[in-house]
């Protein structure tokens, strides 16, 4: 019944999502409504539901030009779950503009293998990672996806091997004009940024820690699926899952060693598994199966937003 509902890629089912969406932001949001007094504030709130609603779809964007997933519109839904996992991320603007940067990044490298524009692509890619880096200084790591991109496709150019270099170089150019402007204090800033912290004990009740475990068991069932399956799906895609697989793994790299340790980093994964999770739900498998994966993986995302209101 719920998979038949996504099994298309139709308005009515994009439409449904961004209600989804809509309805649980407000939901979080009118928690404390001291801030529709102040018009800022309400700037910043309609900033955090547009870059949240630009980032499912450009995720949506990503697996349907590329052809990672059939005609249906699953991976947005999916993306919908992962965000309900952890309420606080509806609140945490640096970290959401972060994701949409390096969302925006492997656009560019996923289509990195038309082999048209590659040079381009590289560049693009990453500056836009270097962008994302000023919001959430750790992002920076998605450089490595990169330069994973280059040895599949376009290793042999030594000038793509550079091109990365000169995006960093055009971002530091950007960043220090924009702390002249601001009167950013450039070193206490990348003192503040440049700590690394492996500890795992930020949790405020033990809501926090059970959406953690169960988001956890999730990731790994998909994961693991995705491994199990890889060798079965076209040869042409190979490349595309493998770089999502990486970008999965640098996003927990990311909430791993991060200082301001939260749940929220692991916003960073949610693209990733998203496309993941489709790749398993449009499985050849048993009808009962399906339903039985997307029922506890709703039941999952309900349970944990609500528990950490």
């Amino acid at each position: 019944m719920i998979t038949s509902v996504f099994k298309k890629s139709t308005p009515l089912n994009y439409i449904l999502v961004v209600f989804l969406i809509l309805v649980f932001f407000l939901i979080y949001q009118f928690q404390d409504l001291s801030w529709m007094n102040m018009g800022v504030m309400i700037f910043h709130r309609v900033g955090l539901i547009t870059f949240l609603l630009a980032s499912v779809f450009i995720t949506n964007f990503v697996v349907k030009k590329n052809g990672l997933s059939k005609d249906s519109s699953y991976t947005i839904f999916f993306y919908f779950l992962f965000l309900i996992f952890f309420p606080s991320v509806l609140d945490n603007l640096n970290l959401i503009l972060a994701n949409f940067f390096i969302l925006l990044a492997l656009r560019r490298l996923i289509s990195l293998q038309s082999l048209k524009a590659s040079k381009e692509k590289i560049f693009d890619a990453s500056l836009w990672i270097f962008v994302a880096a000023l919001f959430h200084f750790w992002s920076i790591l998605y450089i490595v996806l990169v330069f994973i991109s280059i040895i599949f496709h376009v290793s042999r150019d030594y000038r793509n091997w550079i091109l990365p270099f000169i995006a960093l170089f055009t971002a530091t150019i950007i960043f220090m004009l924009f702390s002249i402007f601001f009167g950013i204090d450039v070193v206490n800033y990348i003192t503040k940024s440049v700590t690394v912290n492996f500890k795992i004990d930020y949790f405020v009740n033990n809501y926090q820690n059970g959406a953690l475990s169960i988001f956890v068991s999730i990731a790994l069932f998909f994961v693991v699926s995705m491994f199990a399956t890889l060798s079965n799906r076209p040869l042409l895609l190979h490349t595309s899952f493998k770089k999502i697989i990486a970008c999965f793994f640098i996003g927990v790299v990311i909430f791993l060693i991060s200082s301001n340790k939260s749940n929220d980093l692991l916003i960073f994964t949610f693209a990733p598994l998203s496309i993941m999770a489709t790749a398993h739900i449009e499985l050849a498998q048993q009808k009962l199966k399906q339903e039985l994966v997307l029922g506890i993986f709703i039941l999952c995302s309900l349970f944990a937003f609500f528990s950490q209101l």
